[in-house]
């Protein structure tokens, strides 16, 4: 009878983690730090996929413009991530329940299921990359071919990992021992690029001119920007939002911008394709089957993140559907297409990403930080009794402000890149004057909503503004503050 308790004492009880939905996370619950936002966004941050990425980048340009590109496009894209993500931190809410305030509740719903459908489209990708990178080491280890096998059980652990919740992943998942592994791998990986490969010989070939400059910081800017429609999902479990934004900001660019530059060095100097089965195989030469085996194992992480946001942003459209039902299906969707997607058309996938996000997180950014003064109270309302606030239900279902600066900032990146389009429609490209191309579409479609939305903001109505103050008693002081 005593050795009972005695071995429930050696054996933890697992439980699995409270399920918020789209309500604001309580305060008791909101305690990830510095550290933890650090560590989990450096680690979303390294992988194959980013590698991949970088690769996309030379020889269209030479290595010392790519590297430029890739410090340019980086700063901008993670700036603005850590921004949104000081809005989630503020209000405890999902990122796709903070576009309500300028689309409308069910104006929101169209960049919810633009979100959900290209995070399926990432954790697909993921689920791609780690199963051929593990084909290629098991075919190089046994002599044979398992792909559906190796995907079906990378699969299995990344629904497992969503299903265990953000707090405990990073706390005792990340923390502990996966992120060093990782960045152990890095190190190994750089040391080896930079004995095998002639590094000053590189910086001195010539790119082929195939790929402007600005197009290549739009590629990179797509990375941080693909995470736009998660940030919050996550960093509504912070503290403190000052803490959450500099290792959001500190974290994501040190580790995207050490491997994108790897890719970009790694293509050059191996001369792979992008084909992912290429790439992993010119890897594991470099740094070895083991090495290539950990990044393997490290991007699960990326894939966790993709599936566990597909479930949260899902809940904007269908708040009662059960998180972790969600998690499991469309885990099972992404294995299912896995096997038949068309892993070429990547390039095109990050242009489209940008081009919806950029501008309506521009519309986003000007809203809370400049016309709201970081106040959405009716996001947190503390007489909800910690459920979303009720100063929504006042609100129109779909505000057609936002909608229309949202077309705009679009349309805006698809004339100032229209490469992206391009690929679907040829014509496009030529279509559109050359001297309106200089900047790539990021810059210029960000900058026009922004602007567009501060002067659509200024003329609504009064009594909007006047009814969001008085509302506006307990979240705004703390939220001026950084929380």
């Amino acid at each position: 009878m005593s050795s009972i308790p005695a071995t429930q004492k050696r054996v933890p009880k697992i439980k699995a983690p409270p399920e918020w939905g789209i309500d604001p996370v309580p305060k008791s619950h909101r305690i990830l730090g510095l550290l933890d936002y650090a560590v989990l966004w450096g680690d979303l941050g390294i992988g194959l996929l980013v590698m991949l990425a970088g690769t996309f980048l030379v020889p269209g340009l030479s290595l010392g413009p790519a590297l430029l590109a890739i410090l340019v496009g980086t700063a901008l894209g993670c700036i603005l991530l850590a921004l949104v993500g000081v809005i989630g931190s503020d209000t405890g809410v999902p990122t796709m329940v903070l576009l309500r305030p300028v689309l409308g509740e069910r104006g929101s719903w169209v960049p919810t299921a633009l979100n959900a459908l290209q995070l399926l489209g990432w954790t697909i990708f993921e689920f791609v990359i780690m199963g051929v990178a593990a084909d290629a080491i098991g075919k190089n280890l046994f002599g044979a071919s398992h792909y559906a096998s190796w995907t079906v059980l990378f699969a299995i652990v990344v629904i497992l990992m969503a299903l265990g919740g953000p707090v405990g992943f990073v706390r005792h998942w990340l923390e502990k021992f996966a992120v060093w592994i990782a960045l152990g791998t890095g190190i190994w990986l750089s040391w080896h690029l930079l004995a095998t490969y002639d590094f000053a010989a590189q910086w001195k070939k010539a790119g082929d001119g195939s790929l402007p400059f600005w197009v290549a910081v739009d590629i990179v800017i797509a990375l941080p920007i693909s995470w736009l429609p998660l940030v919050a999902d996550y960093n509504r479990f912070a503290k403190k939002s000052s803490r959450a934004f500099w290792g959001t900001l500190l974290g994501f660019f040190a580790t995207s911008l050490w491997f994108l530059a790897m890719g970009a060095t790694l293509m050059l100097g191996a001369g792979v394709s992008q084909d992912p089965r290429d790439f992993a195989t010119a890897f594991a030469l470099i740094a070895g089957w083991g090495a290539l085996l950990v990044i393997v194992a490290d991007e699960t992480h990326n894939a966790w993140a993709d599936l566990y946001s597909a479930a949260v942003s899902m809940q904007n459209i269908f708040p009662k559907a059960k998180q972790r039902a969600l998690i499991v299906g469309l885990g099972i969707v992404a294995l299912v297409v896995a096997a038949a997607l068309d892993i070429t058309r990547y390039q095109n996938f990050l242009f489209l990403i940008g081009s919806f996000f950029i501008p309506l997180f521009g519309i986003l950014v000007a809203d809370y930080f400049i016309l709201r003064r970081r106040s959405y109270p009716e996001l947190a309302s503390p007489a909800s009794g910690g459920r979303l606030g009720t100063g929504a239900a006042r609100r129109p279902a779909v505000n057609p402000r936002g909608v229309i600066v949202w077309a705009l900032g679009v349309a805006a990146y698809h004339v100032a890149n229209p490469a992206t389009l391009a690929a679907f429609f040829p014509k496009w490209q030529s279509a559109v004057p050359a001297f309106l191309t200089s900047l790539g579409g990021s810059i210029p479609s960000f900058a026009l909503a922004f602007l567009l939305w501060l002067v659509f903001g200024a003329l609504a109505p009064k009594s909007q503004t006047r009814d969001a103050s008085s509302r506006d008693t307990h979240a705004g002081p703390s939220a001026a503050k950084g929380s």
